[in-house]
């Protein structure tokens, strides 16, 4: 059932709890973090059009939310979501940004395609991502870019599983396969694979969901309207930002029902995935709105479209400025992992900003599982 109302922590400082803001509020900690928080929420209410909308919310929890129009059990479970510690993925520690390194094993992926194809190449430059500060290795051997189409499973698993045995003999770090196939995921999982990416969310095989299952690893689902091939010929939303909550949060439920902890789970909003350009900064203006569903935020933004028709870049490779920004925004509202193809250069603005906003350099740069 689509709910009314949202909660969405508006993130105004890095702090420790115990320091006060101007107005002598006690910060709220988002996700349990130490380095940032919240003192207001900004409540949304889908019902409402006009300018009673959105509307600031401070102390929330000197307020009473069990009085209609509001459902108090739902207002207090989701304010609860959103300051509630994240359990490690894959065993790396939340408390802190972490960075997916995208290692693409396609020829024709939307930045990348072709660079990466062979094992050779693409295992080297899995090495070399981690060497610049990859906390994640993502590989993926079918694009999914706006038109592409469908690749065979058997050519999928000849690209994707024998860089994932050799990056696993060569490497302790966490590897992540990005398919929708649940055979690939299967053999993945085998081979050494930590992760499971969908950007289906686990709805594109019919097998995926009891595979994701029997693997027992964490699961990342992102949000997408429609097939790769027509997904952003005509995309429509009621509201893009409070739709694509609402498809996550039941995806969620899915999920933990076929017997998937909720700890396992990661959610994307899917920049780019049956998305116009309206919808893109939307959707990135109210990041940290999916905290609210209890999970990590994946935010996949590097390179992709809405950066060349912001700034007018036609080529993907020219766009690193543009998703540094993009990351940094993610980083500003709690976003937990940032899926990046510049590894180094991210990862020099995400600690450079983490470092500016708290106002020491202790315990930033390199900390942190």
């Amino acid at each position: 059932m689509t709910r009314r109302f949202y909660l969405r922590p508006v993130i105004s400082l890095a702090t420790q709890r115990n320091r006060l803001d101007p107005n002598g509020a006690a910060p709220y900690r988002l996700c349990g973090r130490d380095d940032i928080g919240f003192t207001h929420v900004e409540l949304i209410d889908r019902a409402e059009k006009g300018e009673g909308r959105c509307r600031l919310v401070a102390g929330f929890d000197a307020q009473d939310w069990h009085h209609p129009p509001f459902d108090g059990e739902q207002m207090w479970a989701t304010f609860e979501a959103i300051e509630a510690p994240r359990a490690p993925i894959a065993g790396l520690s939340l408390g802190r940004p972490h960075i997916m390194g995208i290692l693409n094993v396609t020829p024709d992926s939307f930045s990348d395609g072709g660079q990466h194809a062979s094992t050779k190449a693409a295992v080297a430059h899995g090495l070399r991502l981690l060497e610049e500060g990859a906390d994640i290795l993502d590989i993926g051997g079918e694009s999914t870019r706006p038109g592409s189409d469908t690749v065979a499973l058997k050519e999928e698993l000849a690209r994707v599983i024998p860089v994932i045995e050799a990056l696993r003999a060569k490497t302790k770090a966490v590897i992540s396969v990005d398919t929708r196939k649940a055979e690939v995921m299967r053999q993945a999982t085998a081979a050494g694979a930590d992760i499971l990416n969908d950007v289906s969310a686990l709805t594109h095989d019919p097998k995926a969901l009891d595979v994701a299952v029997a693997s027992g690893l964490p699961v990342m689902l992102m949000h997408a309207q429609g097939d790769p091939k027509t997904m952003n010929d005509n995309p429509q939303y009621d509201d893009v930002v409070l739709d694509v909550f609402d498809y996550l949060e039941r995806r969620i439920a899915e999920c933990v029902r076929a017997g998937i902890a909720k700890d396992k789970i990661v959610v994307d909003p899917g920049i780019g995935f049956g998305k116009h350009l309206h919808h893109n900064v939307a959707v990135m203006q109210k990041l940290s709105l999916y905290h609210g569903l209890g999970v990590p935020v994946l935010l996949g933004a590097s390179r992709k479209k809405m950066i060349g028709q912001l700034c007018d870049v036609p080529h993907a490779r020219d766009r690193m400025p543009g998703s540094i920004a993009a990351a940094l925004c993610g980083v500003a509202q709690g976003v937990q992992i940032l899926r990046v193809h510049d590894v180094a250069e991210t990862r020099q603005a995400v600690e450079v900003w983490r470092a500016s906003i708290a106002g020491t350099e202790a315990g930033l740069a390199g900390g942190g599982s």
